[in-house]
């Protein structure tokens, strides 16, 4: 879980969180929890680095600029160096997004290795 404030320049229109925002959040909430189980289900002491393989975002309604944003994701599927998450984003006690995503741990070699 976190939470995040968005400020005047994130927003598509006036009170509305930008949509491309909206995806980099739940694209990289979603990677860290992806990278955490891969690392809980490998038995390891640190987090593998994962890159995002897939993911689509579900606008459900527009996301207001009045408080934080607040962010959850979950593994439905972990599977070798692969997991499966969903997660969703809520403002004003409402579920505005919702992702869903294929994460992927990368080995040595790969551009994203190890970049964080």
């Amino acid at each position: 879980m976190a939470d995040w404030m968005p400020a005047e320049h994130h927003q598509a229109f006036p009170g509305v969180l930008n949509g491309g925002i909206i995806g980099a959040l739940l694209d990289c909430h979603c990677n860290w929890t992806a990278a955490y189980h891969l690392m809980k289900a490998q038995g390891a002491d640190s987090p593998p680095c994962t890159v995002t393989a897939d993911y689509s975002i579900t606008l459900k309604r527009p996301t207001p600029m009045s408080g934080p944003v607040h962010l959850e994701a979950k593994p439905v599927e972990i599977k070798g160096d692969r997991a499966v998450i969903e997660g969703t984003l809520t403002a004003g006690g409402k579920v505005t997004a919702t992702c869903r995503g294929t994460f992927v741990a990368v080995k040595p070699g790969h551009p994203a290795y190890h970049r964080w």
